[in-house]
């Protein structure tokens, strides 16, 4: 049962339904993620853990319920504050989505740019997470030349440079080796290690065994428990 009084929540989902025409992708679902609360969104392909994160970064509206993100009311926000939520969310997609014609530094520099920020700034705080990711001598490269390990790492660069309170990550391991997995994933508990709310959809069972985290379980657009 999720409280309504609740403040130490920054993520609110109540009654939320997700229909694409007549297929229900997620049914009724209530959650509440604490702040700084590392969770995990599981379940089969297919299940909707890549739709409710598309939801939370309003990739794709509500059909219906609500959802509020620090205390941001998603479905009546208007178009010139979608901008301000953004830049409270991190995301990593599981297909990178880096642009092909832009060298890893200015893949990273894009958020801060939309962000207004100074060159100045940007240099230096994009030097300094691309240190933090090992990237560092990487900056002038363009991501196809890169190995799947490593665009990830340059996504997680990305997700993080803005220091936004939450990251989303969508199976942001699932297609790495078990080397480049493992640094990713270190990446992102420092992230969580360092205050910031993080909420990662995976199919990766042992993963999610080795932390210990919380872990909600969906099945055909269901919250299972």
């Amino acid at each position: 049962m999720i409280d309504k009084n609740d403040k130490s929540a920054i993520i609110r989902m109540f009654h939320v339904h997700k229909n694409y025409g007549s297929k229900k992708a997620l049914i009724n679902i209530n959650l509440d993620v604490s702040k700084n609360e590392f969770l995990f969104i599981t379940g089969p392909s297919g299940a909707g853990k890549s739709t409710l994160l598309k939801l939370l970064y309003l990739g794709e509206p509500v059909s219906e319920g609500q959802i509020l993100i620090d205390g941001m009311n998603l479905s009546r926000i208007s178009r010139k504050r979608i901008p301000l939520l953004r830049r409270k969310l991190g995301i990593i997609f599981q297909d990178y989505k880096l642009i092909p014609t832009k060298t890893v530094f200015d893949n990273v520099a894009l958020v801060l740019e939309a962000m207004g920020k100074k060159r100045r700034f940007v240099q230096k705080k994009v030097n300094s997470v691309l240190r933090m990711v090992g990237m560092e001598k990487r900056f002038n490269a363009l991501p196809q030349s890169l190995s799947g390990g490593e665009q990830q790492r340059i996504a997680v660069a990305r997700a993080v440079v803005g220091m936004p309170k939450i990251i989303l990550a969508d199976e942001p391991t699932g297609s790495l080796d078990p080397e480049s997995a493992g640094t990713v994933f270190d990446l992102l508990k420092g992230f969580h290690a360092r205050g910031g709310t993080l909420l990662v959809a995976t199919h990766d069972q042992e993963l999610i065994r080795k932390t210990g985290c919380r872990a909600i379980h969906l099945k055909e657009g269901r919250q299972i428990k």
